[in-house]
């Protein structure tokens, strides 16, 4: 019997796919060049097509608040479950959310 792969973006051909009409789409420069400031929300959506500075699936479709900046990443406070998270991520895997 084979072993089930556990990598980093296992069971992800649903979640990190694009819809059809989205396909071969560079991610907008409205979306990339954000100015995220600390204390804005934000929602983390995965941008399947950039690979660098994704996060992990299990953060996909939550939301945080940007407490900072890491070179060209963002430090995003998440809660996942009962415990309080620090997410790095690109602005390409982020979308501003209305307060």
């Amino acid at each position: 019997m084979v072993k089930a792969p556990k990598g980093y973006r296992h069971r992800t051909r649903r979640l990190l796919s694009k819809d059809l009409r989205e396909r071969g789409a560079v991610p907008r420069a409205s979306v990339m060049f954000y100015p995220y400031k600390e204390g804005d929300r934000v929602a983390i959506i995965i941008d399947p097509s950039f690979h660098d500075g994704m996060p992990h699936r299990r953060y996909h479709g939550l939301t945080g608040v940007v407490v900072g900046r890491r070179g060209r990443a963002y430090l995003v406070k998440v809660m996942l479950g009962d415990k309080e998270k620090t997410i790095i991520t690109y602005a390409a895997h982020l979308r501003p959310l209305k307060s």
